[in-house]
């Protein structure tokens, strides 16, 4: 399984994808001004649901915006959900 982030102007999406086939996808903004990217959204496919492949997209998300310095706030109940469940995202969890 390989990540795919397709970064255009100030938005993007992250895909997941095994072989040629789309497992999920995030889809994000980002306000650079105010150091943060927020995740807007985060699919799974139906035949990929329940492997915990929504977390790693949620991840790589994260490990995107520590790449640029970015905290991430989470717009999306799903990618909320995870993050709150996750250890060692206190440095660019935006609770808002």
């Amino acid at each position: 399984m390989n990540f795919e982030n397709k970064k255009s102007g100030n938005g993007g999406l992250i895909t997941l994808n095994k072989e040629n086939q789309e497992v999920g996808r995030l889809t994000y903004t980002i306000f650079p001004e105010e150091n943060k990217l927020i995740i807007s959204f985060v699919m799974v496919h139906k035949e990929f649901e329940g492997r915990g492949m929504g977390k790693y997209l949620v991840e790589e998300g994260i490990k995107f915006a520590r790449e640029n310095g970015w905290n991430v706030y989470p717009h999306c109940s799903y990618a909320r959900s995870v993050m709150t469940r996750m250890r060692d995202v206190e440095d660019v969890f935006l609770k808002e």
